[in-house]
């Protein structure tokens, strides 16, 4: 794996500093997940210059924006979001994020959904490509396994546009993980590790305590011979009784050094 990084959905509400102080305090994560949502680092308002800023603060902190988190929702058919969509990606560029992060969503029958996410993605492959940012799809929400991911990827067609890899959410609609990095195997560009309690039951648990197979998750990724990030995704923003960040991405090591 390429090196391993935190999201600041573990740290909601930080500034640029308490993420870097973060990520030091480990001494293991090379990588930031930056959100890009109102009172985070970034914004979808954030200029280029103040992007520029994050970057260079970033890199002197031996750091690298990894992933832009968008909450773009590539299968809705909002005139607005192909405009949305080529904002993102150019702050994912002025941050050095080698990917933005999207999502399905959306609302009606799951075909409709499936080709309004093709044309979405589609017409947006120049722009990325231009951009020098891969915009990754997310098994999430409606399409929430590998299966509907790669079909939607495999409809596009273009190297810019690939794949995040939530381990919970292919697992908790039944997918097994070597049949997800099967399916994701040709477009994986970006991995997500956390834990839950249950399949039913996604309230966070500190990674390798709770029900998702993660052994099987890192056995497929070997498999598969992954060189890309892998990154924590602790959910506190969503439950803030969770354990602090820094308790999360100490079991998050444990759990990768024991690879080793």
């Amino acid at each position: 794996m390429n090196g391993r990084a935190f999201s600041t959905l573990g740290c909601p509400g930080a500034d640029l500093e308490e993420v870097v102080r973060l990520a030091d305090a480990g001494g293991r994560c090379t990588g930031v997940e930056l959100r890009c949502a109102p009172g985070q680092v970034v914004t979808p308002e954030t200029g280029a210059e103040d992007a520029r800023a994050v970057a260079a603060r970033l890199a002197g902190a031996g750091l690298e924006a990894v992933c832009l988190a968008s909450y773009v929702h590539v299968a809705s058919a909002d005139p607005a979001v192909p405009g949305a969509l080529r904002g993102h990606l150019r702050l994912a560029r002025d941050l050095g994020a080698s990917h933005l992060r999207v999502f399905g969503g959306g609302s009606g029958h799951p075909r409709e959904l499936r080709e309004q996410a093709v044309r979405t993605l589609a017409g947006a492959a120049a722009a990325a490509e231009e951009a020098g940012v891969g915009i990754a799809l997310e098994t999430h929400d409606s399409f929430l396994g590998g299966a509907a991911v790669a079909d939607v990827l495999g409809a596009v067609g273009s190297p810019a546009v690939g794949a995040v890899w939530d381990a919970v959410n292919p697992w908790r609609a039944g997918e097994e993980p070597a049949r997800t990095a099967d399916l994701l195997g040709p477009w994986l560009c970006h991995v997500q590790l956390k834990d839950v309690a249950s399949a039913h039951d996604l309230a966070p648990v500190p990674p390798g305590r709770g029900a998702l197979p993660l052994g099987g998750v890192l056995d497929a990724l070997d498999g598969l011979g992954y060189r890309g990030w892998t990154s924590l995704e602790w959910e506190r923003a969503w439950y803030p009784g969770a354990a602090p960040l820094e308790d999360a991405l100490a079991a998050f090591h444990r759990v990768l050094d024991a690879r080793h």
